[in-house]
């Protein structure tokens, strides 16, 4: 299974409608979803498909057609995410319709193919496990946490800063995590 880092967006054009996908990571999806809405608010459509693990290990996915005829839109983009076999990802797709209607097997490949294509301009990694590790630090220590964080290439932190010290809250995949309680 693979996975992204970061977002990705890119323009499919056919018969005049403009298809702008953007693939992103799960945590960021809802406040992606939030700004498109605000940034296309003349979109006619605007469409989505995810794929992500649950705490049980298990793959669960969705999708949404947005005003689209049933199964012509968000289906087709989740087929697609489920071919490449990524995880951990979501792919919205903002539709400005052209004039021209495409029809459902023009629309079904019109969002396959808005898909595909900005996948493949996305740098896949594969996909990790993220485990969720909390610990504490003095506050003389942050900087030097922080550092450390960035070497080992940790970039899923939250810090609550107390009375006492700073309380962290990471999320990482095994061996960083087990490098990081090596070196606190």
């Amino acid at each position: 299974m693979q996975t992204i880092n970061e977002t990705y967006s890119n323009t499919y054009h056919i018969n005049r409608s403009k298809f702008i996908a953007y693939l992103t990571p799960i945590d960021e999806f809802k406040s992606l979803q939030d700004r498109l809405h605000t940034e296309h608010p003349k979109a006619t459509h605007i469409v989505y498909a995810l794929r992500e693990l649950n705490e049980f290990e298990q793959i669960v996915e969705n999708s949404s057609d947005d005003r689209e005829p049933k199964g012509c839109a968000g289906v087709p983009a989740l087929n697609v995410l489920r071919g490449r076999e990524l995880i951990g990802v979501a792919v919205l797709i903002v539709r400005y319709f052209g004039g021209i209607k495409l029809g459902t097997g023009g629309m079904i490949r019109a969002y396959g193919n808005a898909t595909k294509e900005v996948i493949e301009i996305a740098s896949l990694i594969e996909y990790q496990k993220l485990i969720e590790y909390s610990f504490e630090t003095s506050y003389s220590r942050v900087d030097k946490t922080l550092y450390i964080l960035k070497q080992l290439e940790i970039i899923s932190f939250e810090r609550e800063f107390g009375v006492d010290g700073v309380g962290w809250r990471v999320k990482a995949d095994e061996e960083s995590l087990e490098k990081l309680k090596g070196i606190l």
